[in-house]
């Protein structure tokens, strides 16, 4: 009678659990590693058109001069999707408002078939 309590009583993961979740965690983990790389340029870019904006606040620049830093800063932080000249620039209410639309594409998983 005791020995069938103790069976009762042990709970654990079977093979086939732990490799199911295993499998889940990997497929999260490999789109994890193809998504990130574009959040990254995003913010990259939205921390240089502040720096920008922040720049120009205290100096009065021309639209080639934001395209050229800009241009600088992507050099530097080595962003590829954006250039100088896809930089809108717009003045609302005496202040300069930067945009850039781009997209990225992420390549889909290979398939062996």
């Amino acid at each position: 009678m005791r020995y069938h309590t103790m069976l009762q009583n042990k709970k654990g993961v079977s093979l086939s659990g732990l490799l199911v979740w295993s499998v889940i965690l990997i497929f999260i983990a490999i789109s994890g590693l193809r998504i990130i790389p574009a959040y990254i340029e995003y913010s990259t870019i939205k921390k240089n058109l502040t720096a920008i904006v922040k720049e120009t606040d205290s100096q009065n620049m021309d639209l080639n001069q934001i395209r050229l830093s800009f241009s600088k800063r992507a050099q530097i932080d080595n962003i590829k999707s954006v250039s100088g000249q896809d930089i809108k620039i717009n003045r609302e209410n005496g202040q300069i408002v930067l945009s850039a639309g781009y997209t990225t594409k992420f390549h889909s998983f290979p398939t062996y078939l």
